[in-house]
């Protein structure tokens, strides 16, 4: 095995064994099979871009408990986790008191069979390690249900900080449902530093005719290694909206996959990739319409300079019965340095009728004429290289149609991204 392996492997025998028979099954099984398929290889379409080597040559002992220092908290509502550990002190869920609110932690030392399900779920050979890993060392996490009717207008505020010591691993189990006509806006924030790693698997499901706006912001520090997986599930007359900001990290692996699987379900995606120095942002996306006149508009944008390298895989796929059903996938993309590398790889599908779906992809460089003509208006060069760059990725920030939504979000943007982008 890899010393990756190795030593997760090594982490989960050091775990005191899960109070429920069901659970501690459902970890060794996922252990096994994670170990049965061993570490990933550049040979993989999936994993073709990723910087393997270096990572499978690297072992990570636990996360040491650590408490945050210097950091500006969003208001309340807001939940927070350091290093991989929710820190109540930190925490202040005032003005969220209709939601139902645990951790996963909460639930291992308790008898909710319906909490205890999140990690139930079994994972295909091909997507192994690291989903399997998650179930196998996973500890905490959030467990948040909007009950049916229920419309919380201030947003969520779920907090991940990674401290600047950590050179550990965490592990992290999340469930977010939004029940028949809830709202809920939540607003994921990581940053910090360190070299550690963290692994995070969120399960979403929005049910009939309820709205959730998922909002995240990763400026994790550059030697942060991270992977993240979203599977969304969206009922009919649902709508999830979702806006990923990537702007940090060693290597930053995100997967998103959203199945429309009820009539009228829409899903909205929008992101900002940038990636600086020598790090790696690796994404996929995948949209599945399983029913009838359902809806996905996917807006990507990718920035790279130094020897940052963005990768980005968008498929969408219409199954066989979702006549109807509107799907659009863009991924455009600039190159700020001679050093930087970009691909970007769309698929699309089909197999109904009467449908519409397209998908498009650009790599490029900033249009030098635009440049040339701030420049003649008296516009200085790195104002007027400013302002082609933000309108770049003004557009894919605009999927987030609220104005007050707008605003908020602004004041925890990373440095990099101008404030007045997302105006």
């Amino acid at each position: 095995m890899s010393a990756f392996l190795d030593s997760q492997s090594a982490l989960f025998a050091t775990r005191t064994p899960a109070r429920h028979r069901q659970v501690q099954a459902w970890r060794e099984a996922a252990l096994a099979q994670a170990l049965r398929v061993g570490f990933p290889h550049n040979k993989l379409e999936r994993w073709k871009y990723a910087p393997l080597r270096a990572l499978a040559g690297k072992a990570f002992a636990g996360s040491a408990p650590a408490r945050a220092q210097d950091i500006t908290l969003p208001p309340a509502p807001r939940l927070v986790f350091v290093d991989g550990r929710h820190d109540a002190g930190l925490s202040d869920i005032n003005g969220a008191e209709a939601l139902h609110i645990g951790t996963l932690a909460e639930a291992l030392a308790g008898d909710d069979a319906r909490a205890l399900a999140v990690l139930g779920r079994e994972f295909p050979e091909a997507e192994a390690p690291f989903a399997p890993l998650n179930t196998a060392l996973a500890e905490d996490g959030l467990l948040i249900e909007a009950p049916e009717g229920v419309v919380l207008d201030a947003p969520l505020h779920l907090v991940f900080v990674h401290s600047e010591s950590n050179t550990g691993s965490s592990y992290l189990r999340h469930k977010i449902e939004c029940r028949e006509h809830s709202r809920l806006t939540v607003i994921e924030h990581h940053h910090g530093g360190g070299s550690g790693l963290s692994n995070d698997l969120w399960h979403v499901h929005v049910k009939p005719n309820a709205q959730l706006r998922h909002l995240r912001v990763q400026n994790a520090g550059n030697a942060h290694t991270a992977f993240s997986r979203c599977d969304a599930v969206i009922a009919g007359d649902a709508e999830y909206t979702r806006l990923d900001i990537d702007t940090g990290g060693h290597y930053q692996r995100l997967e998103l996959n959203l199945a429309l699987q009820g009539r009228n379900a829409l899903a909205r995606s929008g992101g900002v990739l940038w990636a600086e120095g020598s790090g790696t942002l690796d994404t996929r996306l995948s949209a599945r319409h399983q029913a009838p006149d359902t809806a996905c508009e996917l807006l990507w944008r990718g920035l790279a300079e130094d020897k940052g390298k963005v990768h980005f895989y968008g498929g969408i796929t219409i199954d066989a019965g979702a006549d109807g059903s509107n799907a659009a996938l863009s991924n455009k993309n600039l190159l700020l340095g001679s050093k930087a590398q970009i691909t970007t790889q769309p698929a699309l599908e089909i197999h109904a009728d009467e449908v519409k779906a397209a998908h498009g992809a650009t790599v490029g460089q900033l249009d030098a004429t635009a440049l040339f003509y701030l420049r003649t208006r008296g516009v200085p060069e790195a104002e007027a290289l400013a302002l082609l760059t933000r309108a770049f990725y003004a557009e894919a920030l605009a999927i987030i149609d609220n104005d007050a939504l707008r605003e908020t979000l602004k004041t925890f943007l990373p440095a990099r991204l101008v404030q007045d982008g997302v105006a």
